[in-house]
């Protein structure tokens, strides 16, 4: 819907097919991709592996990378070298490998220039007793090395229970993992670079996936990050509000419950929005779960209506 020359950019988004990926996003979601294994639903994004398509409108066809590039005033003219963010949705039926990401400083040295990965969770459904990989419990590097040379990874690896409405940090040099019948709302820098620390000797294609043994030790954090410190409930949050749940120098994370009526200015340089539940309308246009939008700079006064949740992202100016 237009307003005052602005204009709601609502995307396409991109799906892909993982070794763990389950149904969900195509019979809970509605995306309309074809198989079984769909474990990832990038829903905003402008990264070259997955760059989203705006739906209609003014820019309909046109992929988010290039708005990002031509018209720099829709997210607050920003001096980043590219969209800095990327929103998924994650549906993981199997475990996924154990991981770790570098930071920026890491990545441009040894991933060609490439953005780090800061990242953050909200866990948008799980089963009863689940549990999630965050953290290890090395108390020194050499601890850690000896241990991943060792194959001690029961040892190693550190699970912690987590709930519907949980959210977690993951700093670079985190090791992570989510597990088996877990959906979550991911939001991350706009980098696919991942570290691959240990994959349960799965096969793909009659291999084991490649690992990165010696990258993912040069960036590991020990020790690590408390199991306490890890995650955060925000299951009981004001209604109709826009309610920042974390920021940190990559992003900043809000919530929102809608409950009939709520209404909210739009003061950033741009809000990056995903609906994980319900059905409702922002200024008049109709959204539902699964669908993913900006809200541009300069948007003014945001009026959303109807019974539905949504996280929202944007990036200091």
């Amino acid at each position: 819907m237009k307003k005052e020359g602005k204009e709601l950019l609502f995307l396409v988004p991109v799906c892909m097919h993982n070794i763990w990926g389950g149904v969900k996003l195509r019979e809970d979601f509605g995306y309309p991709v074809e198989g079984d294994g769909i474990g990832e639903c990038w829903g905003v994004s402008a990264h070259p592996e997955g760059d989203g398509t705006v739906r209609d409108g003014a820019y309909k066809g046109r992929k988010l990378s290039e708005l990002w590039a031509e018209h720099p005033e829709l997210f607050g003219n920003l001096q980043y070298d590219r969209y800095p963010l990327l929103t998924k949705i994650i549906d993981a039926q199997d475990d996924l490998s154990i991981q770790v990401h570098p930071d920026d400083a890491y990545a441009r040295k040894n991933e060609n220039g490439s953005l780090g990965k800061t990242e953050c969770w909200y866990i948008m459904g799980c089963k009863e007793d689940a549990t999630i990989v965050i953290g290890h419990n090395a108390k020194d590097r050499e601890e850690l090395k000896q241990m991943v040379a060792e194959g001690r990874w029961q040892e190693l690896i550190r699970e912690i229970p987590i709930h519907k409405g949980d959210f977690i940090q993951i700093d670079p040099g985190t090791v992570h993992a989510i597990k088996a019948d877990t959906l979550i709302l991911e939001t991350q820098q706009n980098s696919a670079i991942t570290y691959r620390l240990y994959d349960y000797g799965r096969l793909q294609n009659g291999k084991p996936r490649e690992l990165h043994i010696e990258k993912s030790l040069d960036v590991i954090t020990v020790p690590a990050k408390s199991a306490e410190e890890s995650v955060e409930s925000i299951s009981n949050l004001p209604e109709n509000t826009l309610n920042q749940i974390y920021t940190c120098e990559k992003y900043t994370v809000f919530k929102m419950d809608v409950n009939g009526s709520a209404v909210f200015e739009q003061s950033y340089p741009f809000l990056a929005a995903s609906v994980l539940e319900g059905d409702g309308s922002v200024d008049g246009s109709e959204v539902h779960k699964g669908d993913h939008f900006i809200i541009p700079n300069g948007y003014g006064k945001v009026e959303m209506n109807g019974s539905m949740s949504l996280i929202l992202s944007t990036v200091e100016r």
